[in-house]
């Protein structure tokens, strides 16, 4: 498959063969698709990447083997000592234009630290649980990244930060009250990711976020948080089709910030379903979140492939949640599908109507 730049010039020699440029400008347009493909990660650097989280896995599984073998000095030097490595010998080579390896070796770096954490509270048994810990290592590597302005480690620092919420809510550790901070801790993140240029990271922390409501839910109260989390994600997606530049502006998200909102969305229609599975709600809720899918395709899914993936999955999910809901009603649910294939049908053809209407008034103007 093609990349993206690739593409790029290939429709840029079509315009210049087409005549809707001259190839004096097509040249210069080339040239700066080039240039900024350059600039971003090629492969040798995703593989740098790549090795550098082995390589943290690595020390991670050392220090929970605890290294019984090595004396404690030892074993305290060599952290620090990667630490210190990762650190200055990523940022010398940041210095030198070696950015992918550079963000290779802050991950060693803040993988050592997280490692030295735990390391240094088995040997010398510090109270506190190991939620307490990730935490720190969270904080510690969100610093870093502020101080490096890393791309890599603020991706780091949301996914450590999700670790702690996976601890935390599905109690993995031990039994601890559930991390209502979570969303501060993505709030501060988030506005890293500014400082960081790291759009990896904003997406990451939307999806951290619908995580973080499907545990709550489940902690507390399916029907608050499963309505509050469709109302906001619909709210966000009406948004973004009425106003996609200036939101765009603001979240810097590539256009992706209706992807997230309807999963959001989704999410938060089926934490409804099934909380709703045995009452007269249940079909109310499908209804709305078939028209709201087929909303997102005629308004917003024109220009998101990824996008429209997510509403058929959606569609498809919400046509299997009601057969099961309704399998003791056949007739229930063959109902259903027959009223919604009418809606849908109808509005179809609406839509047909409308776009063969814009597309003639269109040709009549250029003409």
């Amino acid at each position: 498959m093609a990349s993206h730049a690739t593409k790029v010039k290939m429709d840029i020699a079509r315009w210049a063969d087409g005549g809707l440029i001259d190839r004096a400008t097509a040249d210069a347009l080339v040239r700066d698709v080039e240039a900024n493909e350059r600039n971003g990660l090629n492969f040798g650097s995703i593989l740098a990447v790549m090795a550098a989280l082995l390589f943290a896995a690595a020390i991670l599984i050392l220090v929970a083997a605890n290294w019984e073998a090595i004396p404690r000095l030892a074993r305290v030097g060599g952290l620090f000592a990667l630490i210190l490595a990762g650190y200055v010998g990523g940022a010398v080579l940041k210095q030198r234009g070696h950015g992918g390896l550079a963000e290779a070796l802050w991950l060693i770096g803040a993988a050592a630290f997280g490692g030295s954490i735990a390391l240094i509270g088995q040997m010398y048994h510090f109270s506190g649980d190991e939620a307490a810990a990730i935490v720190t290592w969270c904080i510690g590597t969100g610093i870093a990244a502020a101080a490096l302005r890393s791309n890599a480690l603020t991706v780091a620092a949301v996914g450590i930060a999700d670790f702690w919420l996976v601890t935390k809510g599905f109690e993995l550790f031990r039994r601890a009250d559930f991390p209502h901070l979570f969303p501060a801790f993505m709030a501060v993140l988030w506005a890293l990711s500014y400082w960081t240029d790291s759009r990896a990271a904003r997406h990451l922390i939307l999806l951290s976020l619908v995580l973080y409501a499907v545990l709550l839910g489940i902690d507390y109260d399916v029907m608050p948080v499963g309505t509050v989390l469709a109302l906001v994600s619909a709210v966000l997606l009406a948004v973004s089709a009425l106003a996609a530049a200036p939101v765009e502006s603001v979240v810097r998200l590539g256009g992706r910030l209706p992807l997230h909102a309807l999963i959001g969305f989704l999410t938060g229609m089926a934490l409804l379903q099934f909380d709703l599975a045995e009452d007269d709600g249940f079909a109310i809720a499908a209804a709305v979140a078939l028209a709201v899918i087929a909303a997102v395709i005629v308004f917003l899914g024109r220009e998101s492939r990824a996008l429209r993936w997510v509403a058929y999955l959606g569609f498809a999910f919400e046509l299997a949640i009601v057969y099961v809901a309704t399998v003791g009603s056949m007739l229930g649910t063959a109902g259903f599908f027959f009223a919604a294939a009418i809606i849908l049908a109808g509005l179809a053809y609406a839509i047909i109507r409308i776009e063969r209407r814009m597309k003639a008034q269109a040709a009549g103007g250029a003409a």
